[in-house]
């Protein structure tokens, strides 16, 4: 069991719980994940905590493989009426910023937001952890290698398992010496990774439960299901079904989703399946 400090509110983590995805762009690579107004916004948080999600994830800053960075500005203006709009409707739901920029995490955790959620682990601004530490939330640590716009352009790895543990491993020291003590580690899939490294990350998942932290597990809809399946992610459903599957038998705690409905039924599934 995992118990995360949520400015004052605990989010207990005793069985695998569900992040639902909303984002505030009008270029991720999902297009039913993207929510522009604040009615479709409180709409589509609604649906995700109905079915099941405990965590809604906000993104105003595009991360799919060769997209462009918008600037602070921008993403403070796609990001925070939306926080503040879901905050207010549903306020017992946690809600997590997805950003790299410590500025935004800090007007979004000031407007409503519970975690920082940062692709970058602080690398891609060197004042993230401080900022995370003084704001005495949960930090989501994600790893990748390169940066959005070039992530997959020929990612190389030894041993991409031990790699990223060893990265991990730092990483996490390096988050205790600033002062972040709520971590949940995400491997990364798709970021700076190879269809064959995601799915060996996936098969070695269990191997990151040595570091204590929570997983999270975000493969929704991505690359990985629906390139060697030949079909687009409107169609990558079943195929995420799948993969959240192997990931909660090997380890994973929350499920990053873009449909907390069937990732709720994994669960509920997984759970009977252990009792036997």
């Amino acid at each position: 069991m995992f118990t995360l400090n949520c400015k004052g509110r605990l989010l207990i983590i005793d069985k695998p719980i569900i992040m639902g995805i909303i984002n505030t762009t009008p270029d991720s690579f999902y297009a039913k994940s993207r929510k522009n107004n604040l009615p479709d916004i409180v709409h589509k948080a609604e649906q995700l905590i109905t079915e099941g999600a405990t965590i809604i994830d906000i993104g105003g800053q595009s991360t799919r493989p060769g997209s462009k960075q918008v600037g602070i500005e921008e993403e403070l203006n796609r990001t925070i009426g939306a926080i503040e709009i879901i905050k207010k409707n549903f306020p017992e739901t946690f809600i997590s910023i997805d950003t790299y920029h410590a500025a935004v995490a800090e007007q979004a955790v000031t407007a409503g937001a519970d975690i920082v959620n940062d692709i970058s682990a602080g690398e891609f601004d060197t004042t993230m952890l401080h900022t995370v530490a003084k704001l005495k939330v949960p930090y989501i640590c994600m790893h990748i290698k390169g940066n959005p716009e070039n992530m997959q352009q020929n990612p190389l790895y030894e041993n991409v398992t031990k790699e990223i543990l060893d990265y991990f491993i730092a990483k996490l020291e390096e988050c205790r010496l600033k002062g972040i003590t709520d971590i949940i580690i995400d491997i990364g899939f798709g970021f700076g990774k190879t269809i064959e490294h995601n799915y060996q990350l996936l098969k070695n998942l269990s191997v990151f439960t040595i570091l204590d932290k929570p997983i999270l597990l975000g493969v929704s809809r991505k690359s990985s299901i629906y390139k060697p399946l030949q079909i687009a992610p409107t169609e990558a459903l079943n195929g995420t079904t799948v993969l959240n599957t192997i990931g909660l038998l090997n380890g994973a705690n929350i499920l990053r989703v873009h449909d907390a409905k069937e990732a709720k039924q994994v669960i509920e599934l997984i759970k009977i399946y252990r009792q036997q």
